[in-house]
């Protein structure tokens, strides 16, 4: 007869990840409704206006830098139509390329080094009897009790650390 052996279980604690994501499906949707709406829009009739998306950034070019300037709030309107917080955008400066301008709109995905260090600084400064680790672009943050994770999401959702951040991974 073969013997069971017990394990001990396992104490694990709950835990949640902190990330920083964008919806690529959802930003090319926006990408694509604001370049639609460029393109019919009757101040930009004639001219070279654009936006597009290329190697997971905003490329925008005109004719002029005020065109440029113009398409802004367009873009920022399709993306927060579609929930993505227009926090993840890193715009560059507005540059001359042959017969007009263009701007690079970088989207930032995951979570700096510099920015992660801010976050586990401001989680210990709070008190709350919770560990947070960095794990690549992400944090995991541990407590023994849940009510001290919810207090910790809401921690991270007041500070203002330049980006949207997202809980996943709930564990109890």
């Amino acid at each position: 007869m073969p013997s069971i052996i017990a394990e001990p279980e396992q104490l694990v604690m709950p835990s949640f990840d902190v990330v920083s994501e964008v919806d690529q499906h959802e930003l090319s949707n926006a990408i694509d409704q604001a370049h639609r709406e460029i393109t019919n829009r009757f101040d930009f009739k004639g001219t070279s206006a654009d936006a597009k998306l290329a190697d997971g950034a905003v490329v925008l070019s005109a004719d002029s830098d005020f065109q440029i300037q113009q398409m802004h709030p367009i873009l920022y309107q399709k993306l927060a139509a579609r929930s993505i917080d227009i926090a993840c955008l890193d715009a560059g400066k507005v540059e001359n390329s042959g017969k007009g301008v263009k701007q690079v709109i970088k989207v930032r995905v995951g979570i700096d080094k510099e920015t992660a260090k801010k976050a586990v600084s401001k989680i210990k400064e709070s008190k709350i009897k919770v560990q947070a680790q960095i794990q690549g672009e992400q944090l995991r943050v541990t407590g023994k009790k849940r009510d001290d994770l919810q207090s910790t999401m809401s921690l991270l959702k007041s500070a203002e650390l330049g980006l949207p951040l997202q809980f996943q991974n709930m564990r109890d």
